[in-house]
């Protein structure tokens, strides 16, 4: 059963979904299971992934990786979600932006904090 929040991928054409609905028993995309993507939370290769979080006078400023993340046309950051128990806040980021956004949100009601990059998948932090 798929779960509120949850991550899946389409291995044949990279199509990636978040559950709003929770309850069905699986997802199919291009006629294949789509696969449920657990978020890392160890750094181990030269980039860096790992959301760094950091209180601010509006909210939470989230920078991807203790070093900036490459946000080239062939690899970077799609987005970045900060989760609280009742919301998901979410901004979408293309390349030649810098993997880094502000979100509006009380940094003690935060639950974790995820990034998708396009090569990597998806990471998190709590």
């Amino acid at each position: 059963m798929t779960e509120l929040r949850e991550v899946y991928k389409c291995n044949v054409c990279g199509n990636v979904i978040e559950v709003i609905h929770a309850g069905a028993s699986s997802l199919v995309c291009c006629g294949q299971p789509m696969e449920k993507l657990e978020g890392k939370t160890e750094d181990t290769g030269i980039e860096k992934h790992l959301p760094v979080v950091e209180a601010v006078e509006s909210g939470i400023k989230v920078r991807v990786g203790s070093v900036e993340h490459p946000m080239l046309e062939e690899h970077y950051i799609q987005l970045i979600e900060v989760l609280t128990a009742d919301k998901v806040c979410r901004a979408e980021l293309k390349p030649g932006q810098k993997p880094e956004a502000v979100f509006q949100v009380n940094i003690d009601a935060v639950v974790s904090v995820r990034e998708y990059c396009n090569l990597h998948g998806l990471w998190k932090t709590k």
